[in-house]
């Protein structure tokens, strides 16, 4: 990522907020990493216990200090609640590409519509605001919900990445699947669909 990112990003609509995550944030976020652990079953970086939060929270912000990712804390307005976090990672503004992931959300808060609005948000920044060319997601291929939810809101398949990474456990490797919306899909039909469904 260079400096051509924007530093200050906030999206917001009805439904949401998105803001630069913060160190501040282990209070808001502290709830959902003790009482439920299973958030981030499929995860490669656990957010689950007081201490794995704070870990998770100071990468996270080294992270986009190195211009490299741009975390997101996401605040629920229906219920006033910090609902999770998502972020852009693996930022390559020369080659007009990023990534878009590391979502998680409390139990309260799946099903309810939000990862719509985030991803519709998070969506038109990268290209409309970024000018991207192409967004690319990616998931534990067991991962059956957050595949679904990609699918859902217009992402395509490309394939599995065998043996990608190391689990949680270290000990099992994980497939990746890799999905992707292009600038062209979403300007033609994902942005539409995805407003029709919010």
């Amino acid at each position: 990522m260079n400096l051509n990112f924007p530093q200050n990003v906030e999206l917001e609509d009805e439904m949401v907020l998105l803001r630069p995550l913060e160190l501040t944030d282990i209070e808001n976020l502290l709830e959902i990493s003790i009482n439920e652990p299973e958030t981030w079953k499929y995860s490669l970086v656990g957010a689950d216990g007081k201490e794995n939060l704070i870990n998770y929270i100071q990468s996270a912000i080294k992270a986009r200090e190195e211009k490299k990712e741009f975390p997101f804390i996401v605040f629920d307005k229906k219920s006033q609640k910090y609902a999770g976090s998502t972020r852009f990672y693996d930022i390559q503004l020369q080659y007009k590409t990023l990534q878009l992931g590391y979502t998680w959300y409390g139990s309260a808060f799946r099903g309810t519509g939000l990862n719509k609005h985030c991803k519709f948000l998070l969506l038109q920044f990268a290209f409309e605001t970024l000018g991207m060319e192409r967004v690319e997601f990616r998931a534990d291929n067991n991962n059956e919900r957050s595949i679904a939810a990609m699918k859902s809101i217009g992402c395509k398949v490309e394939g599995v990445l065998r043996s990608h990474m190391p689990t949680a456990n270290s000990e099992v490797r994980r497939d990746s699947i890799v999905l992707s919306i292009l600038k062209e899909e979403w300007f033609e039909e994902v942005k539409e669909n995805l407003k029709r469904k919010l």
